[in-house]
């Protein structure tokens, strides 16, 4: 889908159910030794594409802070993104803590983001990130890097609202 045809999309939706909140993972972020680049990167591309930010968050790369951050933000948005933590380092562990909280994986998504993302790096398929249902909730991890965060999700957005469409009930076929 072309990107004009993406931000129609978009348009057509509610804004109420284009609420989003973007959580950054890092422990460098978060102890405040680095500038978070990559949540104003996507923050900014959701603005653009209609999305409502309600909330922006800084969390270490810690399990527990992540699941708790992902539990509470989907029973206030529609869709939770992350930026951070999906690498193969040891303290990498938003993929985990992600799957730990949804409902319901959807693996295409973070396929096509990864496919998408070898085009321009090798390096996207060390990408773990995943994309997930929690509720009502879609919740989507991206890289770290602003421009690897701001291509995966340059590559799956035209699909959430179609997917909190789905989430809402609206199945029939067109």
């Amino acid at each position: 889908m072309s990107s004009s045809m993406a931000e129609l999309k978009m348009v057509e939706s509610s804004a109420a159910d284009l609420t989003a909140a973007v959580v950054t993972v890092s422990d460098s972020c978060a102890r405040g030794e680095r500038e978070d680049l990559s949540g104003p990167a996507v923050a900014q591309l959701l603005l653009k594409l209609h999305f409502s930010i309600t909330v922006r968050e800084v969390v270490s790369d810690d399990s527990i802070q992540i699941q708790n951050v992902l539990i509470r933000l989907a029973h206030d948005v529609r869709f939770v993104v992350t930026t951070g933590g999906t690498g193969i380092a040891v303290r990498d562990v938003t993929p985990e803590a992600t799957t730990a909280v949804c409902d319901r994986l959807l693996d295409g998504v973070a396929e096509r983001m990864r496919s998408e993302g070898s085009r321009n790096t090798p390096f996207a398929l060390l990408s773990r990130g995943v994309c997930g249902v929690r509720g009502r909730a879609l919740i989507l991890n991206l890289p770290g890097s602003p421009t690897g965060a701001v291509e995966s999700l340059e590559a799956v957005v035209h699909l959430i609202p179609h997917a909190l469409e789905l989430l809402d009930g609206k199945t029939e076929h067109g």
